[in-house]
């Protein structure tokens, strides 16, 4: 009987020791398992901070180039902003004061030249019949055809000077035939005339009727012969 419950006490603590040592490995499995968990979950976390931080780091940096081409100006369109000095010349007193005026502004010049360029018969205004007196009285005989009506790179000039002598208050019509023909939208645009006695009056006024565009300024007279100083004065002030 003794030797029976001996056995029985002996197989109870066999079984209580051997689920003891169970307990103990599941224990350590389980703790191994979790302390690899959040050894992969706390690396996972790094990593998505590292991720974060990489694309905070990419957004600033766009950000900052974005600013940085917000910041550059645009190139210059306006091909270096030139200036052009029109004009035409009946007796060669426009031509003299317009090549000192082109020469004083370091600008370019164009000459309105008529097809049928008027002889000093034709330019006889005492005479009513010479061509003058005709168109000054017939309108309709004013739309004088030019050789050349627009200019080389036009687009390139920002700044047009357009000089005429004074026919009868109003400038030489075959002025009126190049302002129509030419589009001066967006550029700067001053008139200047020579005469014995009439000044500018409405000439330039009338011109900028005529024209497409531009923004017209008040012109100048000049002397049929003016001095470099007078000339020189006048650009100064334009400048």
């Amino acid at each position: 009987m003794k030797k029976v419950v001996i056995g029985i006490i002996i197989a109870i603590v066999i079984i209580a020791a051997g689920a003891g040592a169970y307990f103990m490995l599941n224990s350590d499995k389980k703790e191994n398992t979790d302390n690899a968990n959040q050894n992969t979950l706390a690396s996972n976390n790094e990593r998505n901070i590292v991720n974060e931080e990489n694309t905070t780091n990419n957004s600033e940096d766009e950000i900052s180039n974005n600013e940085e081409s917000d910041n550059v100006e645009p190139e210059n369109t306006n091909n270096g902003g030139k200036t052009l000095v029109v004009y035409y010349s009946a007796q060669s007193h426009t031509k003299a004061v317009s090549e000192k005026i082109a020469d004083k502004l370091d600008a370019d010049i164009f000459e309105i030249v008529p097809e049928d360029v008027y002889t000093s018969d034709d330019l006889d205004w005492t005479d009513r019949n010479s061509r003058v007196s005709k168109e000054h009285d017939d309108e309709s005989l004013r739309d004088i055809k030019l050789e050349k009506d627009t200019v080389d790179n036009w687009d390139e000039y920002d700044t047009v000077l357009i000089g005429y002598p004074i026919w009868w208050g109003i400038a030489a019509w075959p002025v009126d035939t190049f302002v129509k023909a030419n589009d001066f939208d967006g550029k700067r645009v001053i008139p200047f005339c020579t005469s014995t006695s009439s000044g500018l009056g409405q000439s330039g006024k009338l011109l900028e009727r005529e024209a497409n565009g531009g923004n017209w300024e008040d012109g100048h007279r000049f002397k049929s012969n003016p001095t470099d100083n007078d000339i020189n004065d006048w650009v100064d002030s334009i400048k």
